[in-house]
């Protein structure tokens, strides 16, 4: 995988197939489907139900930070932890000169959320701006020069909200976009003064992204504006015209249960509508602007390197009811900057047939070629997308030059699915990623395109192998704006996450193409976390900027130069001092089978040697080959523990010891792992609790279970499989499994091929073996593919039904993970209510019989 410049949040969990887990406190959906394009990205549509009526939220008059009167409140200890200011996020600017800390929103009032939007074709669209719907917003830029440290404010109006800030290509200005009333407006900003302006009167369309791109040059943007003379927003009728009817002719489309899609005609008409915009050339210096062809809903306007032509992707009617925006009917074309089109690429209907981890067929993942004026390059599927089709080549890399006549060119063949192609900063070098979803392996080589046949292997593991990570190569912005691997004299530059047996330890590495010779640049020490985050530049030269944290220190960035000196760069406080004492250790264990396994202990800060405290495991499942990378520890105990809207580690304020992160492998066969997954985590959890318990630290009487998303299904179904815990608490989860009957995270069987395990992993169907008690909460507009908010209201009415005890919190206007400073609040509210009822509390010695109490005491 690529690591380009980028944010770089002081904490951030990107869930993939070797995260530890869903806190469902970031900003990512948690339950993951389909596998698209990459062993470890898989496809999470960012699609919502249609959401009712808002509900009935009773909201405070006072300031926008007072509560709703029926919103509960947790300790206060905890509110001034919810409270404390975020870390400000870095972004460093192409070439190191400079980074930006960007202040955000962590916590919007509830009445955000409930400002009207629209649930359509797998997007959530803010109808007032034509806009993607924002609830997190950037509040405030602070440019600051790397090379002696020098910072200026962006000058900006007060109370503003942003979008996200992209520096151009040569790293001189910045832009971003400010949300106001009617629509987005584009801004830049200098790097040196900080001066701010607004790029031009109109307003632009954020729908289908950010609204922009850096042109070649940096001196001008392309733009998606709003239409001029749009026109209102097409009416609903009030009388339907005829049933809404779907057909399926006999096709087999195994489509996961995607959630927020067009539901009729009057949906397409609203979501075009807002989707449309009109490309745009805008020159910053003289504020120019020259519209480019016709309006249009672009999937993609990327420019290419030398400036005169833009690599579109239109979508087109007829729109889909089954699949989202993504997988509408589409065309790729090459168009000039005088708006002809100069090439069409392909035209493609609606891929509503894409086998369960298939790809759609036809060329995707289109990109320039660096170093070439315009020539595209893309893969396509030679084996109709299909992973279940026996095939030698499943994928090929082709090539069209604009300036060469004639059909595409084919470039290569791939033995497997293509994962990415990273041109280096070498003319026709490619790094080229494809991955083997039998074995999930994945294999990068190395090709020059101008020498067919002279492809070398440069990395070829296991995606699950922690410990054998080469690292992600280094890119660099090139003028034009191109993204490719860095390489000088002939290396390329890794970082990685470095994991030991003992705990991450991330690196940076150089790596001799010519030969697979690697030195060791830099290694994070045992007892700090050290990352490589750019190359920035210095009085000496180039140097390092590096993000430096340890369990008692929170993140800042540093600048080390080639004789090893730091200086300090930031200087971001502790957010909350008064949990400074937190204890923190890796825990390594092994379940019965042999697996080993590993969690990361967290003890309050006034923790005495001796105590036994109440323990709540937070996990998250996952799926592996075989036991030895399943074994794999991915946890870093030498990294500062932040503690984040609802994350579990909240509960370290109220005397509980914490094992985040429980590993809870489930091991196999890739096309039946899962007729073992209770079974195996069952036994994962037994581990984990007599780990916790051999340290001395926890009372085996009073353990509680909880997670998020997959976390959740799996709290479930160990309340309905075992009696090792107290109670637990399920957040924004699926428990019938029939619900979801075309597959579930790596699942690849369908519900009619595999009816007792899909049934077998279904908590829903044992509601009668749940006899703890169960804390549900759920978002009421849940975007998650899956996990829709009928899954949580179904258990708890069987609960109920069957005398269970459970309890049910819907939360109004919250989706997956949960954001409004109320809906968090109250979500640590009852979750700390339920397991000091349930959990916290001594066991009390049973009861005796009648039997037992009529015998006489023994001396």
């Amino acid at each position: 995988m690529a690591r380009p410049l980028r944010f770089v949040f002081p904490c951030v969990l990107a869930l993939s197939a070797a995260a530890p887990g869903c806190r469902g406190d970031c900003p990512n959906t948690c339950e993951q489907t389909d596998v698209v394009e990459t062993p470890v990205a898989r496809e999470v549509p960012v699609a919502e139900p249609k959401p009712q009526e808002p509900s009935e939220v009773p909201i405070a008059e006072a300031a926008p930070t007072a509560v709703p009167k029926h919103y509960k409140m947790p300790p206060p200890e905890v509110v001034e932890v919810v409270d404390a200011a975020p870390t400000p996020v870095v972004v460093p600017a192409p070439g190191g000169a400079h980074i930006a800390r960007v202040t955000y929103e962590a916590l919007p009032g509830i009445d955000v959320l409930a400002t009207k939007f629209y649930p359509l074709a797998g997007l959530r669209i803010d109808p007032a701006r034509s806009a993607r719907r924002v609830v997190r917003p950037y509040t405030g830029i602070v440019i600051q020069r790397v090379e002696d440290g020098p910072e200026v404010a962006v000058e900006l109006p007060e109370g503003v909200r942003l979008g996200r800030p992209r520096w151009s290509p040569d790293g001189s200005r910045i832009a971003f976009t400010r949300l106001v009333d009617d629509g987005v407006e584009l801004w830049v900003a200098d790097a040196q003064s900080g001066e701010a302006k607004r790029v031009l009167d109109r307003k632009i369309g954020t729908v289908m992204g950010s609204g922009f791109t850096w042109m070649p040059g940096s001196k001008s943007l392309l733009v998606q504006l709003i239409p001029e003379g749009r026109g209102a927003e097409p009416a609903e009728p009030t009388v339907p015209a005829g049933p809404h009817v779907q057909d399926t002719a006999g096709r087999a489309a195994q489509n996961r249960t995607y959630q927020d899609l067009l539901k009729n005609a009057h949906d397409g008409r609203v979501f075009a509508h807002h989707a449309t915009t009109q490309l745009t050339l805008i020159e910053l210096d003289n504020g120019t602007a020259t519209a480019i062809g016709k309006p249009a809903i672009f999937r993609q306007a990327t420019p290419s390197p030398d400036g005169q032509h833009i690599l579109v992707t239109t979508l087109q009617e007829p729109f889909s009811y089954v699949v989202p925006y993504y997988r509408f009917p589409r065309t790729h074309a090459v168009w000039t900057t005088a708006g002809e089109v100069k090439r069409t690429i392909a035209t493609l209907p609606a891929a509503e047939e894409v086998p369960i981890q298939g790809v759609p067929t036809g060329p995707r993942s289109l990109q320039w070629q660096p170093f070439h004026p315009a020539t595209v390059v893309w893969s396509e599927a030679l084996d109709g997308g299909d992973p279940n089709t026996e095939a030698e080549h499943r994928d090929r890399l082709m090539r069209q030059s604009l300036s060469a006549p004639g059909e595409p060119v084919e470039v290569m063949r791939i033995a497997h699915r293509h994962v990415s192609t990273d041109f280096t900063s070498n003319r026709n070098q490619v790094l080229v990623t494809e991955y083997d979803r039998d074995r999930r392996w994945v294999t990068t080589r190395l090709h020059d395109l101008a020498t067919p046949g002279s492809a070398k292997v440069l990395f070829d593991r296991s995606v699950h192998d922690s410990y054998g990570d080469p690292g992600d190569p280094i890119h660099e912005t090139l003028p034009d704006g191109s993204d490719v691997v860095l390489v000088e004299d002939g290396w390329i530059y890794l970082a990685g996450d470095g994991a030991t047996p003992k705990g991450d330890r991330p690196f940076l590495d150089r790596r001799k193409l010519a030969d697979g010779t690697t030195e060791h640049l830099m290694q994070s020490p045992a007892d700090t976390y050290i990352e490589f985050v750019a190359f920035a530049r210095s009085a000496t030269g180039r140097a390092y900027l590096l993000r430096q944290e340890s369990p008692d220190k929170p993140p800042n960035f540093v600048v080390r130069d080639r004789e090893g000196n730091d200086r300090a760069l930031t200087n971001f406080p502790h957010p909350y001092p008064q949990l400074a004492g937190v204890k923190k250790k890796l825990l390594t264990y092994k379940r019965k089978d042999g697996t080993p396994l590993s969690g990361t202990l967290y003890l309050p800060p006034d923790y005495k040697k001796g105590d036994k405290l109440p323990l709540l495991v937070w996990a998250y499942p996952l799926e592996y080959n075989d036991s030895g990378t399943a074994g794999q520890v991915r946890a870093a105990p030498n990294r500062f523990s932040y503690l984040r809207g609802t994350s579990p580690l909240m509960f370290l304020t109220q005397g509980y010891a914490v094992l985040d992160d429980a590993a809870m492998p489930v091991v196999g066969d890739p096309e039946t792992v899962n007729d073992t997954f209770v079974e195996q985590i069952v036994s994962s959890a037994q581990a984990a609790i007599d780990a916790v318990v051999a340290e001395g630290v926890a009372d085996p009487e009073r353990v509680g279970v909880a997670g998020h998303s997959y976390g959740a299904f799996m709290t479930a179904n160990l309340l309905a499989h075992c009696d090792l815990f107290r109670a637990g608490i399920a957040r924004s989860g699926a428990y019938n499994r029939t619900l979801t009957p075309f597959g579930f995270q790596g699942e690849r069987r369908t519900l009619w091929q595999a009816q007792d395990t899909y049934i077998g992993l279904s908590p829903l169907f044992f509601a009668h073996t749940i006899n703890e008690p169960l804390l549900m909460i759920h978002g009421e507009v849940d975007n998650n593919s899956g996990t829709f908010p009928m899954q949580s209201r179904r258990l708890f009415h069987a609960l109920q039904g069957l005398g269970g005890h459970a309890r049910l919190v819907m939360l109004p206007h919250e989706s997956h993970g949960y954001r409004a400073r109320e809906s968090v609040l109250h979500v640590l509210a009852e979750s700390i209510t339920w397991l000091d009822t349930h959990v916290k509390p001594p066991k009390q010695a049973a009861e005796p019989t009648a039997e037992q109490a009529a015998e006489p005491a023994q001396e």
